[in-house]
């Protein structure tokens, strides 16, 4: 079994721990405990257990701690939609959403009656407006909720349905009443 080179100070262990009991963020707190832990001499099958993290990424982590301190291990991704949509761009969708309804930009090709958004239409009009697909469905229920409106399951339109026959159920129903 090959010897660990990788050790803590006293020093460092203490640094790792203030700055674990002090972080509000949760996967940099992940961060800092992985590394304690590599350094206090546990098992990597002991810290996947504890903490979750493969051996590739508690590797990763420690190579990173060793050429950059506390600061290497900081969380530094962003997320969120602003990947694909600038912060401009978010404000001017949510301009377009409240000005247009479906049906005034697809027409018949619209989902359901084309009066409110749904989530295909919303996909068809980002990719129009800003040549953007997301690849999930929970983005662009996201983008609905930053534009003001709440996600809605629609109702059901049976294909079989016919209007005529509809209109003459109804006739006949108003006929009786």
């Amino acid at each position: 079994m090959a010897k660990r080179d990788f050790q803590l100070s006293e020093a460092e262990d203490q640094a790792l721990m203030t700055a674990f009991s002090t972080c509000k963020d949760g996967p940099t707190r992940t961060r800092y405990q992985t590394v304690r832990l590599y350094g206090q001499g546990y098992t990597t099958a002991a810290i996947e257990t504890i903490t979750g993290v493969c051996h590739s990424t508690l590797m990763e982590w420690c190579r990173k701690y060793r050429q950059g301190g506390l600061e290497s291990l900081q969380d530094h991704r962003e997320g969120g939609n602003r990947a694909l949509l600038s912060d401009v761009q978010l404000a001017e969708l949510r301009q377009r959403l409240h000005t247009y309804r479906p049906v005034e930009l697809f027409g018949e090709t619209a989902s359901g009656d084309g009066q409110f958004w749904t989530i295909d239409d919303l996909a068809k009009a980002i990719e129009r407006w800003y040549g953007v697909r997301y690849a999930r469905h929970g983005s662009y229920v996201q983008l609905l909720k930053h534009s003001g409106f709440s996600y809605q399951r629609s109702t059901r339109v049976y294909k079989s349905r016919s209007e005529a026959q509809v209109r003459a159920f109804e006739e006949e129903l108003a006929k009786k009443n």
